[in-house]
């Protein structure tokens, strides 16, 4: 069996997420059954696209095929007809689309393939749900969804409980979770604690992880460090004297060195899929404080694993009770025993390769 995945976000999470599953799908024995190939975009800053292929499992083909983010008639059309000759090279027998844009052009691709494959699709996040375009352009991109769906059929797999609910509401649907390497991961977890309370996020400084939520409390709990492992456009939002910005950190093991280092993890994004960061720091058994969104509310559990707010004015109460070492021992144990219950990545593309042989 031949399955292409087509990716045009290949950074932050879904980087992880992708070099995952070249891992588990270039494993020797898989990929005498199924031969796998990643058509990627490599536009995005916090990747080196020079480390991809080092990175990536020899077992699986990677093709580096140029798509940009937002809407462009002429580089659009010519990512269409660049994809369309790949896919009819390679033949395959599935077609796995990544995020809302590698969605709508590989669809069309797909259209012009002219034969029958199966199809899937993995928003990573849809696209309407975004905080950073007006009501009238989620709006389209809600019908962009719906009727794509409509014309080109396929299955959505969904990466998240509450991703998985929305999908069902646009077409068929099936739900497998996104997942990391808990015991790759958990080796780089070392019990400490700072002498201050340190709190830190990880991710581009983007609309989507709202810095400037993260600043505003920086600025109101003056005796916490905070910490910023990422960089990206909105930096200079990040103004409070508390906070320290990392910049682009590409050896792996130094960011999860970092996110290792700290007390409490923070993750305040507008709107997500079902974020990799958050899986990573519970696996590093750290109490996670999250906005009560879609993607954040299917990985933390409120008062279990960490505490999930709608307001600023809620976070008082919690960090108080996070004061506590003990508490957060607790709470750290119960986020890793979540994730390696129900985010482990072996587990989860298991899955997602019993519903490619359906």
């Amino acid at each position: 069996m031949k399955v292409v995945h087509v990716i045009e976000a290949l950074g932050g999470g879904v980087y992880t997420y992708f070099r995952d599953l070249s891992t588990y799908f270039g494993d020797k024995e898989i990929a005498k059954e199924v031969e796998t190939t990643i058509i990627y975009s490599g536009n995005r800053k916090e990747i080196n696209p020079h480390k991809i292929k080092s990175e990536f499992s020899n077992g699986v083909n990677l093709i580096q095929l140029n798509m940009v983010r937002e809407f462009s008639p002429i580089k659009d059309l010519k990512s269409v007809y660049k994809l369309t000759k790949e896919l009819k090279k390679i033949n395959p027998d599935v077609i796995h689309l990544h995020s809302s844009k590698a969605g709508v052009l590989g669809r069309i691709a797909y259209f012009f393939l002219f034969k029958k494959k199966k199809l899937y699709y993995t928003p990573h996040g849809y696209s309407f749900l975004r905080k950073d375009i007006s009501k009238p352009v989620r709006k389209i991109y809600w019908l962009i969804e719906k009727s794509f769906q409509k014309l080109f059929g396929g299955t959505t797999v969904a990466c998240g409980d509450t991703e998985f609910e929305i999908a069902k509401q646009i077409g068929k649907s099936k739900l497998v979770r996104n997942g990391i390497n808990i015991e790759a991961v958990h080796k780089q977890f070392q019990p400490h604690e700072n002498e201050k309370i340190t709190i830190g996020v990880m991710g581009r400084i983007t609309c989507q992880k709202n810095p400037e939520l993260f600043n505003q409390i920086a600025l109101k709990f003056p005796d916490f460090n905070f910490i910023w492992i990422g960089d990206g456009e909105l930096r200079p939002v990040l103004a409070s004297p508390n906070i320290k910005i990392t910049g682009w950190i590409l050896d792996r093991t130094t960011v999860l060195n970092e996110l290792s280092n700290i007390d409490i993890y923070m993750q305040l994004s507008l709107w997500e899929g079902l974020p990799i960061a958050v899986l990573e720091a519970m696996t590093l058994q750290k109490p996670v404080i999250a906005t009560n969104i879609i993607g954040n509310k299917d990985t933390v559990l409120h008062n279990k694993t960490g505490f999930l707010f709608n307001d600023i004015s809620e976070l008082e109460h919690y960090l108080e009770i996070l004061k506590d070492p003990a508490v957060r021992v607790i709470f750290g144990e119960n986020a890793y025993m979540r994730c390696d219950e129900l985010f482990d990545k072996d587990k989860n593309f298991k899955e997602l390769l019993s519903i490619y042989n359906q």
